[in-house]
């Protein structure tokens, strides 16, 4: 029986936090152990979507391949690449774009937010908008079907990404017919899918809402001191499930601990000891990780061979998929 393919990344385009941890980069990692055939990859042409600064874009592929690192990926398991270092990547994503349909696009949730919001502002619809935006769901579908991966590690909010992937194989597959590539599932933890941020709304850098995974140990509890709660005393009985400190904790503890944190809040456990414990949870977690993070940081050739080599490994399979592609297309060499 084939063994099942595991694929999945992260944008580049600022400073990993407690989200991106919790919500994909620990799964994946834990799903990496049990798969052997698992690809991760920084999704750096994604990043350009939405920044155009070279200098950060730069930064954050090197932080993001330190904290992968970091947390325990096995690099020499597992295939660790930069997307765009897959030059075949491109290639497919024109070829699944030549079979994808416009009314497919015009459904992606990106898209339509950036239209709804212009809308609502009376400015033209499609203001602002780049084919980039437009056509992301395209490139990444490229990124899953160029490695026939089976199981995609999501957040909820990317499961509508995976749906169209699977929307393109299918018609590819009709229209050349033939089963080039296996339908992928995603993979939802929906206890950690979503953390809240800050401010209650979903951990993102595009709200400003985030906790950066690996701030020293006094900015780090001065980040979670930070996070927003209602005006009730101590000793006044908190409701665990309206609360966003109770959100984050119960990603990162037991069921025990779980159990333990949500009769303290209901027996009027304060903010500030709330907060406190969150911290020490969190910092306890990730502090073997922050030190190895730092010294990576300290040494960027170690994490660029370790891509390089990812890269070649990652070129093998995704340059036979695209000669299939080319080949089924007509594509091919005369003689």
């Amino acid at each position: 029986m084939k063994q099942k393919t595991v694929l999945t990344g992260i944008s580049t385009t600022g400073t990993p936090h407690l989200g991106n941890y919790a919500g994909a980069i620990r799964p994946a990692i834990e799903l990496s152990k049990t798969h052997d055939s698992a690809f991760f990859f920084l999704a750096d042409l994604h990043s350009l979507i939405k920044c155009q600064d070279a200098a950060l874009v730069n930064q954050s592929r090197l932080e993001i391949a330190a904290t992968w690192m970091a947390l325990g990926l096995d690099t020499d398991k597992a295939v660790f690449y930069r997307q765009s270092d897959i030059e075949e990547i491109p290639q497919i994503t024109w070829l699944l774009n030549c079979v994808t349909a416009k009314g497919t696009m015009n459904r992606a949730h990106a898209y339509k937010a950036a239209v709804d919001e212009n809308i609502a502002a009376e400015n033209d619809p499609d203001r602002g908008v780049t084919m980039g935006l437009f056509s992301y769901p395209v490139l990444m579908a490229a990124d899953i079907l160029a490695f026939n991966a089976d199981l995609v590690p999501v957040g909820s909010d990317q499961r509508q990404h995976v749906e169209i992937a699977r929307e393109i194989a299918q018609r590819f597959n009709h229209i050349y017919k033939d089963d080039f590539f296996v339908m992928p599932q995603e993979v939802i933890d929906d206890e950690t899918a979503i953390l809240p941020g800050l401010d209650g709304r979903k951990m993102s850098k595009s709200y400003n809402n985030t906790i950066p995974l690996f701030l020293p140990e006094k900015q780090l509890q001065k980040s979670i001191n930070r996070i927003v709660t209602n005006s009730l005393e101590p000793g006044e009985p908190k409701d665990p499930d309206n609360t966003h400190l109770f959100d984050i904790y119960k990603a990162f503890a037991t069921d025990e601990e779980t159990a333990s944190y949500r009769q303290a809040l209901i027996e009027g456990m304060g903010w500030g000891d709330a907060k406190k414990a969150l911290f020490t949870l969190i910092n306890n977690e990730i502090k073997d990780a922050r030190e190895k993070y730092n010294e990576l940081m300290a040494n960027p050739a170690l994490i660029e061979e370790t891509l390089q080599k990812g890269a070649e490994k990652a070129r093998i399979p995704a340059k036979e998929m695209l000669k299939r592609l080319k080949d089924a297309v007509g594509l091919r060499n005369f003689i």
